[in-house]
């Protein structure tokens, strides 16, 4: 299951982080590297690749950990979103052709959804993981979770209204390229 922490701990490890406590980095880096690697390794499907963005990662937040924001989500939604996006990245870089640009939006698809997955609450998460990985139903999901029918339902419903958001992104982004950023801040000007 992941490690869910209460959100004292981002603030924290921010401020930990930002004296430069390279124990904070380990204690960062043994929860959450498995969490970076995952993600980029379904993307990249490159050992190497997924290696070198997993440092990245790491390496990004202890140089720079006010790019991380507690109030805006967890470090672990904030470590997820970073590899995905690395990953992708990395995976565009790739790119030479049209069947390439197909397979950077089917793994963009899937790390979104892992990103979603990761970054959902835990009672949809659990709601999620235990229909799919576990095969349970509802009510059989009811039961383990210790809720009545209707409300393993919403969960169930809920879980998969964010998932299916992963799908909408992939169809999105295939239709507009993603700009570099100075290209997009002339845009809002």
């Amino acid at each position: 299951m992941a490690h869910e922490t209460p959100p004292h701990w981002d603030r924290n490890m921010r401020e930990r982080l930002r004296r430069g406590e390279a124990a904070a980095l380990a204690e960062l880096y043994d929860r959450f590297a498995s969490l970076a690697y995952g993600i980029a390794q379904r993307v990249l499907d490159d050992e190497t690749a997924t290696g070198q963005v997993t440092r990245e990662v790491f390496a990004t937040i202890w140089e720079s950990p006010d790019r991380f924001d507690p109030r805006q989500s967890t470090m672990r939604a904030w470590i997820a979103g970073q590899a995905h996006q690395l990953a992708v990245s990395r995976l565009r870089q790739r790119a030479a052709g049209p069947e390439t640009h197909a397979q950077v939006r089917a793994a963009a698809t899937a790390a979104r959804a892992d990103y979603i997955v990761t970054a959902m609450p835990a009672p949809l998460r659990e709601a999620l993981e235990l229909t799919r990985f576990q095969r349970q139903d509802y009510r059989q999901m009811a039961e383990r979770l210790g809720i009545n029918e209707n409300e393993a339902r919403r969960r169930l419903r809920l879980g998969l209204q964010l998932l299916s958001s992963a799908a909408r992104y992939g169809a999105e982004s295939a239709e507009a390229p993603e700009q570099p950023a100075h290209a997009r801040e002339r845009e809002t000007r």
